[in-house]
């Protein structure tokens, strides 16, 4: 099965689940989330695979054992294909649409350590300053978890303290509800898109 586009249906799904998250309305409409998302997200990865690998699609079960927010469902549709520890391709359908991300979500503090030194290193975290610059130049949004001060064993005032404070670092692009979402040609849009951020998938395997 290929790609065809997310129907309006699996933004309504959303829109009612945010309201209303429940599994009377989950069980309701359970035919709904498998026709309108699922499916179509599978497809969605499985178009994409030959150049950049299988995606994993996200179970739509939130784990709320330790978590304040007990409501049972995932308010979005996220799908992630990975190229290294929590590093890799995202994308995700929700009540606003479509967004699409790269970079790492989290790291072990061995990791972070490793990309932190290579982040102060003058050659290495250049040549990630100069690869995040031209993808904001592009539209991307600088994004991810940060410390709030200067980390351990760095001094505040770094040339490139801004990074160093990062605990991960993606980059995201919201298409929101733009037509293409409904189409075939989400699958090239996203391809061209996640293309553009593979510089910076590289660094972050050949430094973490």
């Amino acid at each position: 099965m290929t790609f065809q586009g997310f129907t309006e249906a699996a933004l309504d799904f959303y829109d009612d689940l945010e309201i209303d998250n429940s599994k009377v309305f989950w069980d309701a409409n359970k035919h709904v989330y498998q026709d309108a998302v699922a499916t179509p997200m599978i497809a969605l990865g499985d178009d994409l695979a030959e150049e950049f690998g299988s995606a994993k699609i996200f179970r739509p079960y939130r784990d709320v054992r330790f978590a304040k927010d007990k409501t049972p469902y995932k308010t979005h549709q996220g799908a992630f294909v990975a190229v290294g520890p929590a590093t890799g391709y995202y994308v995700q359908l929700g009540a606003p649409g479509v967004m699409i991300a790269s970079g790492f979500y989290q790291a072990t503090p061995e990791r972070l350590a490793a990309i932190r030194t290579a982040i102060d290193d003058d050659r290495r975290g250049g040549e990630l300053e100069r690869i995040l610059n031209t993808l904001a130049e592009a539209g991307w949004t600088i994004g991810g978890d940060r410390v709030k001060t200067a980390p351990r064993g760095w001094s505040a005032d770094h040339p490139r303290i801004d990074l160093l404070r990062h605990k991960s670092l993606t980059v995201s692009k919201e298409y929101g509800f733009d037509p293409v979402i409904h189409t075939p040609e989400l699958v090239d849009r996203i391809r061209a898109d996640w293309r553009e951020t593979t510089g910076l998938l590289d660094w972050v395997t050949r430094h973490g």
